[in-house]
């Protein structure tokens, strides 16, 4: 990913939480998602010096159609081992299902594997079933860590899954 790519990713994030979180997070929190204040999150983020993050981006006919963000792991780990973390993983909501979610995860696992992770780690909403079946079948799964998020007054539950690479 590129500073080039940087609206073409916000607007799939903020699409892929409309989509993959209709019915789980609140439509209020939703509904006031822009694709520009994104956007300028992502620029100061993706500028700033010392950053240890990782962004890569599927490219399709239109140009990007899906994201990935890892780098080394934020939370307190029980294990020894070095372990990096998948921050976000989102694809071009009527592109789900061929793949490109499998292919993203699939090279941030080699690239964090490269970079000396031995296994990673990453947080899903309790209720987004659909994204714990495709963690589960990428060889993950929870490791017991919980934490809540509110999203306008409503708490809810995200579930740590962790992986060997």
């Amino acid at each position: 990913m590129d500073a080039a790519d940087i609206e073409a990713v916000s607007t799939i994030r903020v699409r892929g939480w409309q989509a993959a979180y209709a019915g789980i997070v609140p439509r209020t929190h939703l509904d006031a998602m822009t694709v520009e204040d994104d956007a300028g999150r992502r620029r100061q983020w993706f500028s700033r010096p010392g950053r240890t993050s990782r962004d890569l981006v599927a490219l399709g006919d239109r140009g990007p159609v899906g994201w990935i963000c890892f780098g080394p792991c934020r939370s307190e780990m029980p294990a020894p081992e070095r372990v990096g973390e998948v921050y976000a993983l989102y694809i071009t909501p009527d592109l789900l299902g061929r793949g490109i979610g499998r292919t993203l995860l699939g090279e941030a696992h080699a690239q964090m594997g490269g970079q000396g992770f031995e296994a990673s780690a990453l947080w899903v909403l309790s209720d987004n079933q659909r994204a714990r079946r495709f963690y589960e079948r990428s060889g993950y799964r929870a490791d017991g860590a919980v934490r809540d998020d509110v999203y306008d007054g409503i708490t809810l539950t995200e579930l740590r899954y962790r992986c060997v690479l």
